[in-house]
């Protein structure tokens, strides 16, 4: 990081720049592979945070859905108390009986109707809402390849600065396993 001259590094990025310049093999390799894992974790945390949007949408319009589907049955339940004081002033004497029986057969046409739009509003939340659990567990995998492949540049970035093979190792095996948990992000599994 850089900001008016000041510089901050830490011991592996020395190390990494110098490994760069020298001709030791083990080095060479090491900064070439930190720099695949970057590159590999930056389009891990790309997907991850798409998927976290793409749940957040889906969710949102679940909501937005289910105020739509609450805002239909409270017609439908006002469409029923008028069903019910037309059906009310039928029985009361020297009212027009025929007026408030097409009336009673209006009410229960147009209850049907809406019925229909908010059961239909319904099986769009719990569909929407199915998306945004599928989305938000791709997000989780998406993190958790991330997270693995920040660990193997750590591990890394300690063979590095050790000399120690076996870490260089378990580096690419952490790495390997990033991008299996990635696959299966991407597969959707």
């Amino acid at each position: 990081m850089s900001g008016h001259g000041f510089h901050v590094h830490g011991p592996h990025d020395h190390e990494i720049e110098h490994a760069a310049h020298s001709n030791d093999e083990f080095s060479s390799k090491i900064a070439v592979m930190t720099a695949i894992m970057a590159t590999v974790g930056a389009l891990l945390g790309y997907e991850g945070g798409a998927t976290q949007n793409e749940a957040a949408m889906h969710k949102n319009s679940a909501a937005i859905k289910k105020t739509e589907a609450s805002d239909r049955w409270s017609y439908y339940q006002a469409k029923s108390s008028k069903q019910n004081l037309a059906e009310l002033a039928m029985i009361i004497p020297g009212s027009d009986v025929e007026k408030y029986k097409s009336e009673v057969a209006r009410y229960k046409t147009e209850k049907e109707q809406i019925k229909k739009e908010a059961e239909a509003l319904e099986l769009q939340v719990v569909e929407l809402e199915k998306s945004s659990e599928a989305s938000l567990h791709q997000h989780h995998r998406w993190a958790q390849a991330m997270t693995a492949v920040q660990i193997a540049i750590s591990l890394a970035a300690i063979a590095l600065l050790t000399k120690k093979k076996w870490l260089e190792y378990a580096s690419y095996a952490v790495a390997t396993a990033g991008v299996g948990i990635a696959a299966l992000a991407w597969m959707h599994i």
